[in-house]
């Protein structure tokens, strides 16, 4: 009986065989198991072939000896071209010298002449079977190791040192390029990883989109050594552009290094690239300074707050004045998320709101804040803005909720304001267009809060239709000392007054800052200077 016959039904073979009747005999039994078959009469008609029509062909059986081209000369040349293609020999007994040649080359199957059909059938089946399990362990585009095989590695052994290597802000990439581009910068790019770490002494992977890892195979390896290859190797990607069709792209990465018992050192490498990243760090190493494990921890207990808070109506709005730079006079409010515990106290975003990001829960906040500003606007006819981030806006749930409620409320929306959180990467132009145009047509207005910081980049201001801009907290709680914030603020303020934005400068925290901040013609300030974030009866 042949197992598994019913996976030959939609492969396409490539046949390579000198003797016709043989060929013929053969390939008209192929034609009632698989779907199509490319024939060669000798190994270099066969390699031609496979040129023109790698993308189709699934297996390969070749006889050996042939005229022009044997067939283990043409499967070197395939294996060239495709390492991973699976191949079957057939030979006659009197050529089994071949075989050791044959399984050093890298074929998975063999069968004698004169051929029984239905062990071909077998042994074909069986070599798709094989690869098709090999494959999930490899990826397929880069035929690197994927995540499963790291992980199944990383079983194997009691300590592990590697690093994770992150492609920086590889969606633009695809945005700007396409995504065909994009896979062949991946493939070239996992072709210098492999040329850097030398497989003698290194194993490379690739785990996701543009993510790649590199495990040392000595784990007790000086991880300062390994760190100088990792920062040499950052070093060749900035420095050395990539060509693709004539297309030259810069690369930047981030690299997470980490040593670790136990499986933790992928763990590790996870979560320091995003301590990475927030530190604006090229490379970073874990040390046990960074409390890991104490972090998960409290992330585990922070998503069960906001759950709870979400539930119980804990999250309410604290309010910051925002005030005329010239007169002083408060001219609106910024909605700020509070969360109150049990006990009465007062916990700050920072705790809880990237931990609600994280956890799919940040749309609800939104939901909270926009009521809570609302109320204020309905009770004490206040000017109020609501942060709202990229993630929202291409929420299609949350946005509708957002459209809903100012369509109930038309008669004070026209006091509301959104700032857009830059410091969150906008990819998508006509989704953010889409949502300024349709607030702006209820009556509210829209700014882009922390510019200057994270992706910040003056064409996003001209290409999206908003009323001011927020010079994020970095520029300025500094200006009064720091010459060269004083120009990046200065120059910011003069590109907003020319479109006709109005500027806003948070972090406004003395005398000193408001001074200079007056001085470059900053309409408006907010800041501890000017009054912390109060509840709404405060107010």
């Amino acid at each position: 009986m042949i197992n598994n016959i019913s996976i030959l039904k939609n492969i396409t073979i490539l046949y390579a065989e000198d003797e016709k009747s043989l060929r013929d005999i053969t390939l008209n039994i192929l034609k009632g198991f698989t779907n199509k078959q490319f024939v060669a009469e000798n190994g270099l008609e066969g390699l031609e072939l496979f040129k023109k029509h790698e993308e189709e062909i699934d297996l390969i059986i070749t006889d050996v000896n042939m005229p022009q081209m044997n067939g283990l000369d043409m499967i070197k040349e395939i294996k060239k071209i495709n390492p991973n293609i699976p191949i079957i020999v057939a030979t006659a007994f009197s050529n089994t010298e071949y075989l050791l040649e044959a399984i050093d080359i890298g074929v998975d199957k063999y069968i004698l002449k004169p051929i029984d059909m239905k062990k071909l059938l077998q042994v074909m089946s069986q070599s798709l079977l094989y690869h098709e399990l090999k494959d999930l362990y490899v990826d397929k585009l880069t035929r690197l190791p994927n995540r499963n095989k790291l992980k199944k590695d990383l079983d194997l052994t009691a300590q592990d040192l590697m690093a994770l290597i992150n492609i920086d802000k590889f969606s633009t990439i695809n945005d700007l390029f396409g995504e065909d581009n994009g896979n062949k910068l991946l493939i070239q790019f996992s072709m210098i990883i492999k040329q850097f770490f030398s497989s003698d002494d290194y194993r490379v992977y690739r785990i996701e989109s543009d993510k790649f890892a590199v495990v040392a195979k000595d784990y007790a390896m000086d991880i300062k050594e390994f760190e100088i290859l990792c920062e040499k190797f950052a070093n060749h990607i900035e420095e050395n552009a990539i060509f693709i069709d004539e297309n030259e792209i810069d690369l930047n990465v981030t690299i997470g290094i980490a040593c670790a018992d136990n499986k933790l050192a992928y763990k590790y490498t996870e979560r320091v690239i995003n301590y990475a990243r927030k530190r604006f760090e090229q490379i970073l190493v874990y040390d046990n300074s960074f409390n890991i494990q104490e972090s998960f921890e409290d992330n585990i207990k922070w998503v069960k707050e906001v759950k709870k808070g979400l539930k119980e109506g804990l999250f309410v709005a604290f309010y910051q004045p925002i005030v005329n730079t010239q007169t002083q006079e408060v001219y609106k409010y910024e909605a700020l998320i509070r969360y109150i515990n049990e006990q009465g106290e007062v916990i700050a975003p920072i705790k809880f709101l990237d931990i609600a990001k994280k956890a799919k829960l940040y749309s609800h906040i939104i939901e909270i804040m926009l009521l809570e500003a609302i109320s204020l606007i309905k009770e004490q006819n206040k000017r109020v803005a609501v942060n709202i981030s990229f993630d929202d806006i291409t929420n299609t749930k949350t946005t509708k909720k957002i459209y809903d409620t100012l369509e109930e409320n038309k008669e004070f929306v026209h006091l509301l304001e959104f700032e857009i959180l830059e410091s969150e990467e906008i990819n998508n132009f006509a989704t953010v267009t889409t949502f300024i145009d349709k607030v702006k047509s209820l009556g509210c207005s829209v700014g882009v809060d922390d510019f200057g910081a994270g992706y910040s980049n003056f064409n996003m201001l001209t290409n999206l239709n908003i009323d001011f801009v927020k010079i994020d907290g970095s520029l300025i709680k500094n200006i009064d000392t720091s010459k060269n914030q004083q120009i990046i603020v200065e120059t910011i303020a003069d590109f907003s007054k020319k479109f006709g934005f109005k500027t806003v400068a948070e972090f406004v925290s003395s005398e000193e800052i408001y001074e200079k901040i007056k001085e470059l013609n900053i309409d408006y300030c907010q800041g501890y200077y000017f009054g912390k974030p109060e509840s709404k009866d405060k107010i």
